[in-house]
């Protein structure tokens, strides 16, 4: 069976990644998406085990220290990380895989998985993005301050990525991502691997 996909999706808060990420599975059913494990707060309509897996410090450094992470990286005061056995087991399944990470943590899936497709969702400017915080009305204004702040640092290594949206129409930048998705679908090596024997009967 020819291995799935890794697709990485990165951006600043507020850039819109999540509502990007979320749309493409929507449109894709054979799209799948490693949840994460965090220890921030658990936001207003988030669930346990579909947005995050929500742990405390002492599990989430028991499975760091077990070895059970990809990658992990430490964000806004936050720890996150990718079960790397959910990864390994969707993509040997044939399963395409969204990981919505940082960049810090997609550096670190990258040097395991050098075959990973990077996507980064920029902002249309650094004033869209703060508006876009407040109108959220999730943090304060000092969490607010920082994320902005951050946001320039993040967007710095726009150019480790293959891929950069720019989430100005939500419509334009979701085809964008399906599109890039599917591209990668078929490239040709892939292709040839997968239609293996369609391709032998071509030139018997």
């Amino acid at each position: 069976m020819t291995t799935g996909n890794l697709f990485i999706v990165t951006a600043p808060s507020g850039a819109g990644k999540t509502s990007l990420v979320r749309a493409a599975l929507e449109a894709d059913a054979a799209l799948g998406l490693s949840i994460s494990y965090t220890t921030r707060a658990m936001r207003p309509g988030e669930e346990d085990g579909v947005h995050y897996h929500f742990v405390g410090e002492d599990e989430f450094l028991k499975r760091l220290e077990d070895g059970d992470f990809l990658e992990s990286a430490e964000v806004h005061g936050a720890r996150y990380g990718t079960s790397q056995s959910q990864v390994r087991s969707m993509l040997a399944g044939g399963r395409d895989l969204i990981l919505e990470i940082d960049w810090q943590g997609a550096a670190q899936v990258r040097s395991l998985y050098p075959g990973a497709i990077g996507v980064f969702i920029l902002p249309p400017s650094i004033e869209e993005l703060e508006r876009r915080l407040h109108t959220r009305a999730q943090d304060s204004e000092a969490v607010i301050a920082r994320r902005v702040a951050a946001a320039r640092e993040e967007i710095s290594h726009v150019g480790e990525f293959d891929y950069v949206i720019i989430n100005d129409r939500f419509e334009t930048a979701i085809h964008d991502l399906l599109a890039i998705i599917r591209a990668q679908r078929l490239r040709g090596e892939r292709q040839r691997r997968q239609h293996r024997e369609l391709l032998q009967k071509f030139t018997a």
